[in-house]
């Protein structure tokens, strides 16, 4: 293993912010709200376009900033789930601004690669316990971080996908 994070994972962390944004505009603004009339198979959390930005969002301040605060200040910490469908009916995620949703984790995101480029090994090797996901390191949910990433550029080209079928009349 590395004593650091190597630079091409800060750089995947750091191009997500475009990417996400990329991939929301490719939804007509017509169908930012729409949902199938089935979910199954979708990689990501069952969520309309605009709540997908908005999951994304807290998740980075209020899933991953804490978990790495916690990690690298208490011993073995639990690092529970943040109850996501119950999040986004909370905070009304389908009722507010995607553009909000952008700048908002962009400015999350650059504050999480700043610190994940300060760590060095004996910080990366520190352990908690991730609620779902089991005993981890702080390299651990770096990658878990990642994962969720791709998740979420999953699911919006998996909503793309199926709001073409609709569209076309296929579905």
């Amino acid at each position: 293993m590395n004593d650091s994070i190597s630079s091409s994972m800060l750089d995947a962390l750091a191009a997500f912010p475009q990417q996400l944004a990329v991939y929301y505009s490719e939804f007509p603004a017509s169908h930012v709200h729409w949902t199938p009339a089935d979910w199954t198979g979708i990689p990501s959390e069952r969520f309309t376009a605009i709540e997908q930005l908005w999951h994304v969002h807290d998740v980075e301040i209020d899933g991953y900033h804490q978990r790495f605060r916690r990690i690298l200040e208490e011993e073995h910490p639990f690092l529970p789930d943040l109850g996501s469908e119950a999040l986004a009916q909370a905070r009304a995620y389908a009722n507010k601004d995607a553009a909000e949703a952008l700048a908002g984790f962009r400015v999350a995101r650059e504050r999480t690669v700043a610190m994940l480029a300060e760590l060095d090994a004996t910080q990366l090797a520190r352990t908690a316990v991730f609620e779902d996901y089991g005993p981890t390191t702080t390299r651990g949910l770096v990658h878990y971080l990642c994962s969720h990433d791709q998740q979420h550029l999953a699911g919006l080209q998996w909503l793309l996908g199926k709001i073409d079928a609709t569209r076309s009349g296929i579905a």
